[in-house]
């Protein structure tokens, strides 16, 4: 399976993505889904944002 590109965010998705990890880490599929289509993402970008944002919280 050909490799993604590396996704870059903007400042307003990169806000609205904090926003919601500040009000919990983990996002089921119903928040995700909403959360993607506010910020034009797929539901796969903000599921693998929030896993890397877990990651750099544990360091």
């Amino acid at each position: 399976r050909p490799k993604r590109d590396r996704t870059v965010f903007n400042k307003f998705q990169l806000q609205q993505l904090e926003r919601a990890f500040k009000n919990g880490p983990y996002l089921e599929k119903v928040g995700r889904e909403e959360l993607a289509g506010k910020l034009g993402l797929t539901e796969t970008q903000v599921k693998v944002w929030f896993q890397n944002r877990r990651t750099k919280n544990k360091r």
